[in-house]
């Protein structure tokens, strides 16, 4: 005969790896150090600058 289970303590382990799944996607997603979203920031700023300065004036 097959080993006997707690059907509660099944329930609540597969809802807790389903949560752990979600969490682990979320740290994916927007899990970023400081220092990570400082140098993004540094970099968008210096390409913005670098694509205004290219900018043609218009002719009014």
């Amino acid at each position: 005969m097959g080993d006997l289970i707690n059907l509660n303590r099944a329930r609540k382990a597969k809802a807790k790896a389903a949560r752990t799944a979600i969490a682990d996607a979320n740290r994916l997603r927007f899990g970023r150090t400081k220092a990570e979203k400082d140098a993004a920031a540094i970099d968008k700023a210096r390409a913005e600058r670098l694509l205004t300065g290219a900018k043609r004036e218009e002719a009014e």
